[in-house]
């Protein structure tokens, strides 16, 4: 299959234009709340975030639509939190990608805090790929994939798409 890449960007290009106001309202949201993903195991997933990334954790609970499941939380800063379920009983299979589902999850931290989690990714024998010297991609121990993106918020590759 031939892919026309010069359309593609004619087509970005035109939506851009249409849909990208130059003086943009203010967003009914007051900010992310959670992202939520799925745990097969509460503890791994505790020692991933919490010990290898240094997300602390900040609550776990029983998830209030499933008995028996936790619903637990990671500070990711601004206010900001990484939330997992766990469901116990339920054979739900491994991670998958699918149309409409998670690609990744872009997290900004600090230059010297980059250089220091791509250290411990590495003793830790954590598979992943340094893009553009300023993102880090790997797949958390259930398979979602994370970025560590050493842009500051609000920006993408020194652009501001904020």
């Amino acid at each position: 299959m031939t892919i026309d890449y010069a359309a593609i960007e004619a087509r970005r290009a035109e939506i851009r234009q249409r849909y990208a106001l130059p003086h943009r309202p203010s967003s009914s949201a007051r900010g992310l709340h959670h992202v939520a993903l799925i745990s097969s195991d509460v503890e791994r997933t505790i020692k991933f975030y919490q010990e290898l990334l240094e997300f602390p954790l900040t609550e776990i609970i029983e998830n209030r639509d499933y008995k028996g499941s936790s619903h637990f939380f990671f500070d990711i800063g601004n206010g900001n939190l990484l939330a997992f379920f766990d469901f116990p009983g339920l054979d739900l299979g491994p991670y998958q990608e699918v149309l409409g589902g998670l690609h990744h999850i872009a997290i900004s931290v600090d230059p010297a805090t980059w250089e220091r989690l791509r250290g411990k990714l590495e003793m830790a024998g954590v598979p992943h790929q340094i893009e553009s010297g300023a993102s880090i991609y790997f797949k958390d121990p259930d398979g979602a994939r994370l970025e560590l993106l050493a842009d500051q918020l609000g920006e993408m590759y020194g652009a501001r798409v904020l």
